[in-house]
């Protein structure tokens, strides 16, 4: 008997290998090394490992692959998604170089966790497959447990990482449900049969099905952290590693929202209004009570994890809409999102200290007098969180709320103002107590480093250029989701 061996196309998933096989190597380093060589060189093996299959990942443009027996595919979706992941473990990475020394956080295992998660990432957002997905989810979310807990001493820190993963499993219960009810009225895993399925003429919706459509939006909507399923984000924001908070807003929201939408857009598009209305409501509830939340908050880390959350519903405004030019904005949105983000905790940890984060209103004041060139950095990072121009953060609401306006939802484009007008108070609060505020205790220092310089010219510079040339970006953005809605 012939035993047919299938040919794998190991070039498809070289970034995969690479980010593997250097997890790995840190572990080991972290395992038998001198802890003098886990400092000098787990941080460097993580960043080459990164750009090396960053550099792989644009080779896959254009280069379809299906593998696995269908379960993983390479498509310029997935493409795009992983590029994000890889772009945000590089920053996070240039950011912990000096944190994690700062912090006396054990080295070998955070990065070897940083990359772990950024593989789950890259499995999520290239599977036509439940099953993939959701180990996908569970190496990136496993992963961030473990990271959220990595502050020695602090309880803040260990409390993050328990309520992380207490409701992560809780969650993670109603996405397994949700595919399971799937899977028991369509009888396939593979999101691509389900649009089969689903779009024959002998299906018919059933309560079963509708609840399993139901409880895959509850587990999605956790992990992008969309009303009422963000009762988590400020505590663990608040509490984990500033590092680890930016790669959480950043990295674990755009690959959520990337699988996300792949399930969605392929396999339940023709009942696309049914579920639509849902997230309509989702989206109005994220981005309102995200906003007012923040008003609030004397804690930027905290404000930022509320911030996060109203971001997370402008995005989900283009995910109601469903068409081509709405998903092109969305993508193009997180993009913009994740430079914004990332350059803000860049500033909340660089006027950080070890047991001293610095990170309350009054560490601020007076910023400007002291460090222009930080302050201005930030201001510049809040405004484009805001949506002034020429910042990239204001055209991708251009974008978000024109697709809104264009697919004649005026009402959501209204909503969408309004929260960006109530957001503008709390970012320009900062940057008041920066320029017009006198500090009233002792000034922080700023904890310098290469690593930081680098994060903050690399964000400024993208959400410049995003922001005046945005047309490029838009167009590699419409490309990553037109085989979803070629059609639309």
């Amino acid at each position: 008997m012939e035993v047919m061996i299938p040919e794998l196309e190991f070039g498809a998933i070289i970034p995969e290998i690479i980010i593997t096989a250097s997890a790995i190597v840190s572990l080991l380093m972290a395992s038998f090394g001198r802890r003098a060589r886990i400092g000098t060189w787990t941080g460097p093996v993580a960043l080459a490992a990164a750009s090396l299959a960053l550099a792989h990942t644009f080779l896959l443009w254009d280069n379809p692959a299906s593998l696995f027996n269908d379960l993983y595919t390479i498509d310029n979706f997935g493409t795009f998604f992983k590029a994000l992941a890889l772009i945000v473990s590089l920053l996070v990475t240039l950011l912990s170089l000096r944190y994690v020394e700062r912090e006396r956080i054990i080295r070998g295992e955070y990065y070897a966790l940083l990359l772990f998660g950024i593989l789950g990432m890259m499995i999520m957002v290239s599977s036509n497959h439940f099953i993939t997905i959701f180990i996908g989810l569970e190496v990136m979310s496993i992963s961030i447990y473990v990271l959220c807990g990595l502050l020695n001493n602090d309880h803040r820190s260990a409390e993050a990482s328990l309520k992380y993963f207490l409701l992560g499993a809780f969650y993670t219960a109603f996405l397994l449900y949700g595919i399971a009810m799937i899977y028991a009225t369509t009888g396939v895993l593979d999101i691509r049969e389900v649009a089969v399925v689903v779009a024959s003429e002998h299906f018919h919706l059933t309560p079963m099905f509708l609840i399993g459509v139901g409880m895959l939006i509850v587990g999605f909507g956790f992990k992008t952290a969309s009303v009422p399923f963000h009762m988590w984000t400020p505590d663990v924001y608040e509490g984990a590693p500033t590092s680890i908070t930016a790669y959480m807003a950043t990295g674990i929201k755009a690959a959520a929202f990337g699988a996300f939408l792949r399930v969605f857009y392929t396999a339940f598009l023709p009942y696309g209004e049914a579920w639509s209305g849902i997230l309509w409501v989702i989206a109005v509830a994220t981005m309102t009570l995200g906003n007012i939340t923040a008003l609030v908050q004397d804690d930027i880390k905290r404000m930022l994890a509320y911030s996060s959350i109203a971001h997370a519903g402008y995005i989900l405004i283009a995910f109601v809409i469903g068409d081509l030019f709405s998903a092109s904005a969305m993508l193009f949105y997180i993009l913009v999102y994740t430079f914004m983000n990332i350059g803000a905790f860049a500033i909340v940890i660089l006027l950080g200290r070890k047991e001293q984060p610095n990170t309350d209103m009054e560490s601020y004041a007076g910023l400007a007098g002291r460090h222009p060139l930080i302050a201005l950095a930030m201001a510049v990072f809040l405004l484009s969180l805001t949506g002034i121009p020429p910042l990239a953060g204001f055209m991708g609401k251009f974008y978000l709320f024109g697709a809104a306006i264009r697919a004649e939802y005026y009402g959501l484009a209204v909503i969408g103002v309004l929260n960006s007008t109530i957001a503008a108070y709390y970012y320009l609060r900062v940057i008041m107590f920066m320029y017009f505020r006198e500090s009233t205790g002792k000034p922080c220092r700023p904890d310098f480093s290469p690593g930081y310089a680098a994060v903050i010219g690399i964000t400024l510079w993208a959400l410049f250029h995003m922001g005046i040339f945005p047309r490029d970006f838009l167009l590699i953005a419409g490309k990553s989701v037109n085989l979803f809605l070629s059609g639309g």
